[in-house]
């Protein structure tokens, strides 16, 4: 048996899946519309925008979620300020202190990718944000934020496998099945509030739909090498949890959302949106699933 079965739980609950959830949200939502802002058409930019909005309010509320989980809540500063001196603190050995940067990076960058999306939309007149939507400014954050995005988005998934508890630690494949989830996850949100704002392009909603297929397919094959490296530590989803992850993220959360993107004709125009509610549900299954089925270990 897997030392990780004698080691004490965290006792990690809802607002820490909540902060894992919504993280992913936020940074493959950066990730997405730094892409479509990049390499996008004009027709695209509606829900690029929109994606540096998604991006900044998930990098605040995964912050919020992450603060009031906190034994002592007001004194969160001291995961980013030495007390003593004032100086930013970074603890690269810190998973805590690695993750607490990351979030705030992306809020930084979605915050400034934001300013330019109002501008570029009308809502805020500005000339130095003006200059955040075009030329080697604009290029440059995105791309570094973009960076951020992807570190956020798979991070959650690394810093439980340097957590010495069965499954997060028994297996290196975690932080790849949270990344490809996070960014499908992303793709979903960002089309069902498409949808709901109206003015994104079919042709974007298309887009998004493959990207979500692809990081689909990706996570399915991630999860698939977590159970196999897992060995005779899978035991402990011989319960209801893993009827669970094969039901409610495998089948619910993966397969049909698949086959209605590949024949979206199965449920009609209603095919798109419902498959991605299944992946929101699917995403949120999948955190629910790895962190309450190793806390009652």
């Amino acid at each position: 048996m897997s030392d990780t079965f004698f080691t004490a739980p965290p006792e990690w609950r809802w607002l820490v899946i909540g902060y894992f959830f919504v993280g992913g949200i936020a940074g493959g939502s950066y990730v997405i519309a730094a892409l479509l802002d990049l390499f996008g058409a004009p027709r695209d930019r509606p829900l690029a925008r929109l994606g540096y909005y998604a991006a900044l309010i998930g990098a605040v509320v995964s912050a919020i979620l992450l603060t009031v989980d906190l034994t002592r809540p007001l004194r969160f500063w001291h995961m980013l300020i030495q007390s003593e001196s004032g100086w930013p603190m970074f603890k690269w050995w810190s998973p805590i202190s690695v993750g607490s940067w990351g979030i705030t990076l992306l809020g930084l960058f979605a915050f400034v990718s934001s300013l330019g999306a109002v501008t570029e939309e009308g809502w805020l007149h500005w000339a130095p944000a003006g200059k955040l939507r075009r030329g080697g400014l604009s290029t440059a954050v995105a791309v570094i934020g973009m960076v951020v995005g992807f570190f956020v988005a798979g991070y959650t998934g690394v810093l439980l496998s340097v957590t010495n508890r069965p499954i997060w630690a028994d297996t290196n494949w975690l932080g790849l099945a949270f990344l490809s989830s996070g960014i499908s996850t992303a793709a979903a949100a960002l089309i069902l509030l498409g949808l709901a704002r109206g003015g994104a392009a079919t042709a974007t909603t298309h887009w998004l739909a493959r990207l979500d297929s692809g990081a689909l397919v990706l996570e399915l094959l991630a999860l698939i090498a977590v159970v196999i490296s897992l060995g005779v530590v899978a035991s402990v989803w011989w319960s209801a949890w893993g009827a669970l992850l094969v039901v409610g993220v495998g089948l619910l959360g993966i397969l049909v959302p698949l086959a209605l993107h590949i024949r979206p004709r199965l449920l009609g125009h209603v095919s798109v949106p419902v498959a991605a509610a299944l992946v929101l549900v699917g995403g949120l299954l999948l955190r629910v699933i790895v962190v309450l089925s190793s806390e009652g270990v």
